[in-house]
């Protein structure tokens, strides 16, 4: 399993040199947006945008991965068609293709003969990716290859990765858009029980340097197996033989303090933002991408991140929630904790990721229905969550 993780980091990079490829050239970056079509719109955005970088990143995931660990691809599921067609009308599979050349050729038919920049991608496509990580190399844990299923975000905040802005200040330590937000998610999980297992978030726009204008990335990844928690934000394996040492092992010095923080999207809803004010008065910070307010979680900038709507899914989750486990967190159904008797004693309600929402179409068959609430400690949540519904309309705690 951990040879499944190092490949995931390995081609989680390559995923970022893509990506970072793709914005290096503006008249190039133009001739990578095309529409979304009709099934795969995200309805909470009024226009949506597939780039030819996320086809691309999602397609080196899946075929680098079924190379290394054949039989894998058939459980490896993705945001993105790799479908495009082109100005002639030509419908074009988009697939890795075994030599760099052949690669070209096919990219050369999608961008409408622009050999430069099909070139130009090709290359960072077939080129190789060394990742190293201490704490991983130390550790051999192995499980069967065919329980797992692999979600992917090729380019999460396609939003921000588009428009591009690199001058935007982050607010104690958050940025509220901007290319900081934009993240590479791949979160593996049990096909039979939906638990996430592994997650894998390559940030690949986290600084500049001011002279050569080139971008450097970070890369965080969890893994939470058979008792067996790390992650890259602590240099010891802990293990699950006592629950309550696990669950606290991040953030339990401050499981008592009263005071809260939340990052929230723009587009919250007023009852949400109101309940929250009043819980977490000044801190609570806007800022855009699932993927990156999730991994704000994850680094410990704020306590909570928390959605109401149905407007995110499995592939935005999947990754942070396997490294929020590692850590004594998770990521929970925030219309069921609202519902849940927390004097029941019942489990949390956490996301799972291999059933599929009954009834819906398209991308909204993968929904996070419940809306969702992501977290580092589960005496921090539970508090916060009594703290919440004391604070929420009555009307709104039963919808």
């Amino acid at each position: 399993m951990s040879d499944i993780l190092r490949e995931l980091l390995c081609v989680s990079e390559k995923a970022a040199n893509i990506a970072r490829a793709c914005r290096q050239q503006e008249a190039l970056f133009q001739l990578l947006i095309e529409e979304k079509k009709e099934g795969e719109k995200n309805k909470k955005f009024a226009v949506d945008f597939k780039t030819l970088a996320d086809v691309l990143v999602q397609e080196v995931i899946k075929q680098n991965m079924e190379n290394k660990f054949p039989g894998l691809e058939k459980n490896i599921f993705g945001e993105e068609s790799n479908e495009f067609t082109n100005d002639l009308g030509e419908k074009i599979t988009l697939r890795l293709c075994s030599t760099e050349e052949e690669t070209a050729e096919l990219l050369s038919r999608v961008l409408n003969g622009n050999k430069v920049a099909s070139e130009a991608l090709a290359k960072v496509v077939h080129q190789d990716v060394a990742f190293t990580d201490p704490t991983l190399d130390s550790t051999e844990i192995n499980v069967p290859q065919d329980i797992l299923g692999i979600w992917v975000d090729p380019i999460d905040s396609t939003y921000q990765y588009i428009k591009g802005s690199t001058d935007i200040k982050s607010n104690q330590g958050i940025f509220p858009c901007g290319l900081q937000c934009v993240t590479i998610l791949i979160g593996v999980y049990d096909i039979q029980t939906g638990v996430p297992l592994m997650g894998v978030i390559n940030q690949p726009f986290v600084s500049r340097d001011p002279n050569t204008l080139r971008w450097k990335g970070q890369c965080y990844w969890g893994l939470s197996y058979m008792g067996t928690n790390m992650h890259s934000l602590q240099l010891t394996v802990s293990r699950r033989n006592s629950s309550e040492t696990h669950t606290e092992n991040t953030g339990s010095e401050a499981a008592f303090s009263p005071s809260f923080s939340a990052v929230i999207s723009t587009s919250e809803k007023n009852t949400i933002k109101a309940a929250l004010s009043r819980v977490c008065g000044d801190r609570i910070f806007g800022a855009a991408g699932a993927g990156y307010k999730s991994l704000c979680v994850v680094q410990g900038l704020v306590d909570i991140y928390i959605f109401s709507e149905d407007t995110t899914f499995k592939w935005d989750s999947c990754a942070a929630h396997a490294i929020l486990r590692a850590m004594g967190g998770g990521i929970v159904d925030l219309k069921e904790c609202l519902e849940r008797n927390p004097e029941t004693g019942l489990d949390l309600p956490q996301l799972v990721y291999h059933v599929e929402n009954e009834g819906a179409a398209g991308v909204d068959r993968w929904a996070n229905k419940g809306g969702l609430i992501a977290y580092r400690s589960r005496k921090r949540l539970e508090t916060f969550l009594s703290l919440l519904v004391q604070n929420l309309a009555p009307a709104e705690t039963q919808t």
